[in-house]
């Protein structure tokens, strides 16, 4: 065993291990199994996930550093990771049947999917650069072959090259601006960091290296203006590809943005406040009025989440505690009614029709009334509507605001819910007014079903008995305990 390595950080790290293992297995499985049994390849993966899930139990209450702090396992990890984990399963079973509409291989695409989930765990455990970064490119690099897995599908394969060219330019400025912190710290663990510049508040350097980082991490969140690969990549991809990106991406993304500065950059709060104020209100500006004149769903969803970007940020910009744990509720919150909306496109795919257009939505409520009742109540929930999730979530978000004095932004978060009702609306009023009929019949394959029914009884129960959620964000967000974390925290 290499020296300073112990057996303990093995036993620490166990449910990346075992993912990994399940990772191996699905590759491992897809070149033994006859190509007529391969479907069968979703339920390993839901068994590696589910093992995964059940290897996290031990770490409940854990709150320690291993491998000579390049990692965090702590209850903060621990609640990212859970909606990691729940995202892939729901993902998983998302794609059943559109792998087999597309006649697409599954082996490497869920050995992907098991990757990029990987790589989203060691984001959130992260608390050095350099492990940051590697949970950052075993997830992107993941995403960029998953966004062109359809290869016969031209807008498939666009949207892996936008992503891959844009996904490395916004690496480059991500890097430069951590090689800055180094430079400056002399360190790369972000605890370690923190005190180091305890001293420096108000350093020009320093500041650089905060615009650069928040210019890095803004790709990676959609924020504007560093959100223009997402319309495209959200579109080009394949459906369920999309909804892993919005979901899971975005919470691996906001995880590292937590970590980086709550955790690493205490000291440069203020300044780091102010720029992601800046970029709250325009994100939810442009998310929202962009999404008005869309007419593809996957591109109103891809606007949509620009927006939601810039609700979650209300948290970070608030800085206390509170606002750490209304971002959690909501990432959570957001990912399942994401999903939900998600997972009624892919049932509009058949064989004939696309189902990614507002047209494909006419008269569904008359043609499938459970798909047609569960996008109305993820629409809703996504608009902020009581009593769903959305509601809930919102709500945390703004009333955290205004408990650290930011008026202005609380109001003009709410003012952007309403403007994101119209485009909400206008896919309830295709599906229950208008009654043309496009293609063959929409069916709800088994897996979707029970994708449908999960999400909508999330949607709905944490609407309306919140409050075990929020406790446990709440324990989670005071995990971010470190040095200069409670600093930031005020």
């Amino acid at each position: 065993m290499p020296p300073g390595i112990s057996t303990s950080d093995f036993y620490y790290i166990l449910p990346e291990l075992v993912l990994t293992a399940g990772a191996l297995v699905v590759l491992i499985a897809d070149v033994l199994l006859p190509r007529e049994r391969r479907s069968a390849l979703s339920w390993v993966t839901l068994a590696a996930v589910g093992a995964t899930l059940a290897s996290l139990l031990p770490f409940t209450s854990t709150h320690v550093e291993v491998a000579h702090g390049l990692l965090a396992v702590d209850r903060f990890a621990l609640f990212f990771k859970i909606v990691f984990l729940v995202a892939a399963a729901i993902t998983v079973l998302m794609s059943v049947r559109y792998l087999a509409i597309e006649g697409a291989s599954p082996g490497e695409y869920y050995f992907l999917i098991l990757c990029a989930t990987l790589g989203m765990m060691v984001m959130a455990g992260g608390i050095d650069l350099i492990t940051i970064f590697i949970g950052l490119e075993t997830m992107a690099v993941s995403f960029y072959i998953l966004a062109g897995f359809i290869k016969p599908n031209q807008r498939s394969n666009e949207a892996a090259v936008k992503y891959f060219l844009l996904g490395a330019f916004s690496l480059g400025i991500l890097l430069y601006g951590m090689s800055l912190m180094y430079g400056l710290s002399g360190t790369t663990n972000l605890r370690v960091m923190a005190t180091s510049f305890g001293a420096m508040a108000g350093d020009s350097r320093l500041a650089l290296a905060v615009i650069l980082v928040v210019a890095g991490v803004g790709f990676k969140i959609a924020a504007v203006p560093f959100h223009m690969w997402a319309p495209d990549v959200y579109e080009g991809a394949p459906t369920p590809v999309t909804a892993f990106l919005s979901v899971g991406s975005k919470a691996a993304s906001f995880a590292m943005l937590i970590r980086i500065f709550v955790e690493g950059l205490p000291s440069a709060s203020e300044d780091w406040r102010l720029l992601f104020w800046v970029l709250s209100i325009a994100t939810m500006t442009v998310g929202n009025f962009a999404a008005v004149t869309q007419t593809n769903v996957k591109r109103m969803l891809a606007y949509s989440s620009i927006a939601h970007a810039g609700y979650v940020l209300i948290g970070i910009v608030a800085g206390t505690s509170r606002g750490i744990t209304a971002t959690l509720v909501y990432l959570m919150v957001y990912s399942f009614m994401q999903l939900g909306a998600f997972a009624v496109v892919v049932m509009l795919r058949r064989a004939d029709v696309v189902g990614d257009e507002l047209k494909d939505f006419s008269g569904l409520a008359s043609r499938n009334p459970f798909a047609a009742f569960a996008m109305l109540l993820f629409m809703l929930s996504l608009g902020g509507i009581p009593p769903t999730a959305g509601f809930m979530g919102k709500f945390w978000l703004f009333s955290a605001a205004i408990d650290a004095h930011y008026y202005w932004l609380a109001l003009i978060g709410v003012l952007n819910s309403a403007v994101s009702l119209y485009y909400y609306i206008r896919i309830v009023v295709f599906m229950y007014v208008k009654k043309e009929t496009l293609g063959s019949e929409p069916t709800t394959s088994p897996t979707l079903a029970v994708v449908l029914a999960v999400a909508v009884a999330a949607t709905l129960v944490l609407g309306v008995y919140p409050q075990l959620l929020f406790n446990v964000a709440a324990a989670s967000a005071r995990t971010l305990g470190a040095a200069g974390a409670t600093a930031a925290l005020r």
